[in-house]
């Protein structure tokens, strides 16, 4: 797959005051804010953009496949998912709110997209969109389910980025992982002819549908969320909480040092 096509003509990024940090390009918008500027692009009737959340695990993983980055560099949102990421900015004297992507999708599920809206989910399960329907009362959803192993199946990429571009009116929901998700936004964007916001949001729809259980408020506030996904899933999260994740240190040391 070609991932230096040039991107739509329309593309502009977030905002004009990113911050260079672990070696991407974050726009420091907190959770309200990636909210307002989501709802201004798809109330104008924007070109198709899109919306990206790293965190920690992102991170890991671009450090050891930087062709990666090209996924993030074209998205029209890059915002700060991690709340351990956000400490590491303070330290490094930067203001990078923590705008989670599952707070993201669940204040414009529950109060800003009106239920007769079309919504776009790619990924998921059938339980979560009928969850969509019957919890939330969405009657216009338009539900696409890659095949397995979408990472190296370009053409299945590129159908969901076609059925993004044929079906999306307002708001998406990428719910394939990391980095397959991101890898068919930006191939829409490259496609072109789509409109609004497809959001990469992983398993956020999941935690809304209650499939899967989110830690409580209290240890999302104190940056622990990752302990409540290791001890709900321990194997499944181990290696991603107990190798990968601890890796971010030398990461961040590493660009401090730079």
């Amino acid at each position: 797959m070609d991932t230096t096509a040039n991107l739509s003509s329309d593309f502009q990024p977030a905002s004009p005051d990113r911050i260079r940090f672990l070696g991407l390009d974050f726009d420091p918008l907190d959770l309200d804010g990636v909210v307002k500027a989501s709802l201004s692009h798809v109330r104008q009737g924007l070109s198709l953009t899109y919306v990206v959340t790293p965190n920690v695990d992102h991170i890991v993983r671009l450090n050891s496949e930087p062709e990666l980055r090209s996924f993030y560099e074209g998205a029209g949102f890059n915002v700060c998912d991690s709340r351990i990421l956000e400490l590491f900015a303070k330290f490094d004297g930067h203001k990078l709110p923590a705008a989670p992507g599952a707070d993201i999708v669940e204040t414009l599920l529950r109060g800003h997209i009106a239920p007769f809206e079309r919504i776009v989910v790619i990924g998921a399960t059938g339980d979560v969109v009928r969850a969509l329907e019957e919890t939330f009362g969405f009657s216009d959803i338009a539900w696409h389910e890659p095949p397995m192993g979408l990472r190296s199946n370009p053409t299945a990429v590129d159908d969901a980025a076609r059925f993004l571009i044929g079906q999306n009116k307002g708001f998406a929901f990428l719910c394939v992982g990391s980095p397959q998700q991101e890898m068919i936004a930006r191939r829409a964007v490259e496609m072109g002819g789509g409109k609004g916001i497809a959001l990469c949001c992983g398993a956020s729809l999941d935690f809304l549908s209650g499939k899967i259980a989110r830690a409580p408020k209290w240890m999302r506030e104190n940056r622990l969320e990752w302990l409540h996904r290791l001890i709900s899933q321990p194997g499944r999260r181990w290696k991603r909480y107990l190798v990968d994740g601890p890796r971010i240190l030398k990461i961040w040391w590493k660009h401090r040092s730079a």
